[in-house]
């Protein structure tokens, strides 16, 4: 009898064998290659007898890799860097582990034993879940309910009108302020004087745990520096002259589980930052004329629109406290620097100041081309103040340049006479009245309401608008 050599379970290739077991051998691999999940199967002892097309797909191997080699010499020859069969060998129970696979692929592996009937295992069937799509999946699924909850967050501000976003600067600092509302850390919003510190606090705390709670705003500039210590931390009955008969409490106690702001905190006394640090590090305050410390629960949000770090060098801030403010910083960018908001906090302003008023103020074009170019040195503050007096000051419904506080100038006409160089005075002119008349109509959306915020009547303006058009054209 001749001695046949050992066919491993998916080896047969149709040919020249027509023992009944491989037969068999073939319908199954027929059958489990035809499974969308990877099958890996060894005997008791790990020796790999079958694998099938969709676990070659998966792992990138190839079936001369695996065939006949026993799951440990794969893990010693790194061909594997895991292995469900070994660890479900040796727990003798089933095992589920993830793992991923040279190819990138995100994989959940399930190794089940088959147990002879006096024991041992005699068969080791390991089964391999192609988990990418699902884990990408849910990773997009994340991503998409947390910018859905930054949206609304970030709409329920618009619409409330507490905040024009429309440029991206903007847009970035209101999501990273949205991001660090609901840690309790504290934040140190840095910027220029004017450019709305203080509304970026406010929507910190409305979009924080402490939302409902105290929340009271400091000027640490404003206060006298004698004072400040009982504005802040409070005195005892008798503490000195002119106390109140009871004593006061101060803003920390105050704001118990709230919030503080301390704006302008670069221009707190020396002394006074020591207090303020062992608060921050012991969330204890200690009243006037009092050995006794009180607990209290409060967070923290700084603002200054100075160099602190400077002040530092400078011995005139404390290092120390500079840490513990500077734990998540904000730049807030000056007004300039965000100059798709301008406009639109302009007509919001404005129509802030109409319903104040009760009146039916707008802004013609050329007022709002004054309005776009000027660098706002005062940021935020001093363009509602502008508007506020344009709006006072214009003697008609429509604001024009001459309504704007002095000294906002508008973008210079170019230099003539340059060397080489030649203008079409009379084009150049045609062009300049013609962007007047387009933009008036963009922004009224009618021929009424264009024409008015130039000063001309509706006839004037279609006339002239037409015949600009034609001309730019030849």
């Amino acid at each position: 009898m001749t001695e046949r050599s050992p066919v491993y379970l998916g080896q047969y290739d149709g040919q020249g064998q027509s023992d009944q077991s491989a037969w068999m051998d073939h319908q199954l691999t027929l059958v489990l290659d035809s499974i969308f999940d990877g099958v890996y199967i060894t005997d008791g002892e790990a020796n790999t007898l079958m694998v099938n097309q969709a676990y070659l797909a998966i792992s990138g191997l190839q079936k001369e890799q695996v065939i006949g080699k026993n799951m440990r010499e794969l893990l010693d020859s790194k061909v594997i860097d895991r292995s469900g069969t070994l660890l479900a060998l040796e727990a003798g129970k089933s095992v589920t582990l993830e793992q991923t696979f040279r190819t990138g692929k995100q994989v959940l592996i399930t190794s089940n034993p088959c147990f002879k009937d006096g024991g041992g295992v005699f068969l080791m069937i390991t089964v391999v879940r192609d988990m990418t799509e699902l884990y990408d999946l849910q990773a997009k699924n994340r991503e998409s309910e947390e910018l859905y909850r930054r949206e609304v967050s970030l709409h329920k501000a618009l619409l409330s009108r507490k905040f024009i976003v429309v440029d991206p600067k903007t847009l970035d600092v209101l999501t990273r302020s949205e991001r660090v509302a609901a840690l309790n850390t504290t934040v140190l919003l840095l910027g220029e004087t004017g450019v709305g510190k203080e509304h970026f606090a406010r929507f910190i705390v409305e979009n924080s745990p402490r939302a409902a709670a105290p929340f009271i705003c400091v000027n640490c500039g404003a206060i006298s520096p004698t004072l400040i210590e009982s504005e802040l931390f409070g005195y005892e009955r008798g503490a000195f002259t002119g106390a109140e008969k009871n004593g006061k409490p101060g803003i920390f106690e105050a704001a118990h589980n709230g919030t503080v702001f301390l704006d302008e905190v670069g221009d707190l006394p020396l002394e006074m930052q020591g207090h303020l640090l062992r608060v921050l590090q012991e969330m204890q305050v200690k009243r006037i004329g009092s050995v006794k410390s009180i607990s209290v629960d409060v967070r923290v949000i700084a603002a200054t629109n100075k160099d602190l770090w400077a002040m530092v060098q400078n011995k005139t801030f404390r290092e120390d406290l500079y840490y513990r403010l500077n734990v998540v910083p904000i730049l807030i960018p000056p007004l300039q620097e965000r100059r798709g908001d301008i406009l639109p906090m302009a007509q919001s302003f404005l129509m802030d100041m109409n319903e104040k008023y009760n009146l039916d103020k707008k802004f013609t074009v050329a007022a709002m081309e004054r309005l776009q170019e000027y660098p706002w040195p005062g940021n935020v503050r001093e363009l509602k103040n502008a508007v506020e007096q344009a709006v006072i000051f214009s003697a008609q419904q429509y604001i024009f340049p001459a309504d704007l506080p002095d000294g906002m100038t508008g973008a210079q006409a170019p230099e003539v006479g340059t060397s080489g160089m030649t203008i079409d005075l009379k084009r150049a002119v045609v062009k300049f009245e013609y962007g007047f008349l387009k933009r008036a109509y963009e922004l009224h959306g009618n021929v009424r309401d264009a024409a008015a915020s130039l000063n001309m009547d509706a006839s004037t303006f279609v006339r002239k608008r037409k015949r600009w058009e034609d001309l730019l054209q030849e």
